[in-house]
């Protein structure tokens, strides 16, 4: 197989290197599942995309997206990092949006100046999380007795719970015991005050998934489409607000969020950093296989 065209975006952050980066592959259609696992497991990379030719008709083109461990169905991030690349690489969408094929169905995804927005997926999984793995989840993170003040599933394909604190610097002291996470993907919300707080955002956010190669993910398009749904629904946010997230990894992720109508939109800016030719392809394996079927942190 001869070599294919490669690109590593920077998604959320206006400033190169200071959002969050994904791999992309271009026409990696003849690639079998262990060649992308193993190419994603690699580059140690948060998330890793192939861009293949869509099976829907509706669809601009397929995309299958994977962690240091597992495929994934849904990615905010690598959904608009995939995107910019596509674009940028002479993709032409057949109409005005965008129409991104991956396992959770057909994402959406706008144009918005110079930045890209997805429609954020319906939930797979709600409503409040149970005592005990709360619990687990406040140990893990640290935190004192009543410090979460609020706790919701917000699950759209890579498996989030999100918990609310009280402050924004609360969000940014966590230091995790990630043992006690293992096989969750956590995702920490506190608003911000605009009179205390040296920032210009809403909220402030930090992102979890112990166990992965890269366990705090700098600025998170799935959680924080998650996350919206729960607050916009719930009344705890404005139709429109910025989101903090990465400071603590020495990042400047900024994710926009927009309620249109019924819709929830998830955006921000993509810039190409890295752009070449994979030289060597993961041989394929001989025998065993990596699962055919996305898996998601906390489930089998």
């Amino acid at each position: 197989m001869s070599s294919l065209d490669f690109k590593q975006v920077d998604v959320f952050s206006s400033q190169p290197f200071k959002g969050n980066p994904v791999a992309v592959v271009f026409g990696a259609d003849a690639l079998d599942d262990p060649q992308m696992a193993t190419f994603a497991n690699w580059t140690n990379l948060s998330e890793t995309t192939f861009i293949l030719n869509p099976r829907d008709p509706r669809a601009d083109y397929r995309l299958r997206i994977f962690t240091t461990l597992q495929e994934l169905p849904f990615a905010g991030h690598p959904t608009l990092g995939s995107c910019h690349a596509w674009l940028e690489s002479g993709g032409v969408p057949r109409g005005e949006e965008i129409i991104q094929e991956c396992e959770v169905g057909l994402v959406r995804i706008r144009r918005q100046g110079d930045q890209l927005a997805f429609l954020a997926p319906p939930l797979l999984r709600a409503g409040p999380v149970d005592a005990e793995l709360l619990e687990q989840v406040r140990l893990g993170l640290g935190l004192a007795q009543g410090a979460i003040v609020a706790a919701q599933w917000v699950d759209n394909g890579a498996g989030w719970l999100a918990v609310m604190l009280g402050e924004r610097q609360q969000v940014l002291d966590l230091q995790p015991d990630y043992p006690q996470l293992t096989g969750l993907a956590v995702g920490v919300i506190a608003p911000c005050d605009p009179q205390r707080d040296a920032t210009d955002a809403q909220f402030e956010v930090r992102a979890f998934i112990a166990g992965d190669g890269m366990p705090e993910d700098p600025a998170t398009g799935s959680l924080n489409a998650g996350i919206a749904q729960w607050l916009l629904g719930a009344g705890l946010a404005p139709d429109r607000y910025s989101v903090s997230q990465g400071l603590s990894m020495g990042r400047a992720g900024r994710i926009e969020v927009a309620r249109i109508g019924d819709e929830v939109w998830i955006g921000g800016t993509a810039l190409t950093c890295i752009e070449g030719r994979l030289g060597h392809l993961p041989a394929k394996a001989q025998g065993g296989s990596h699962p055919s079927s996305p898996t998601v942190p906390g489930q089998p």
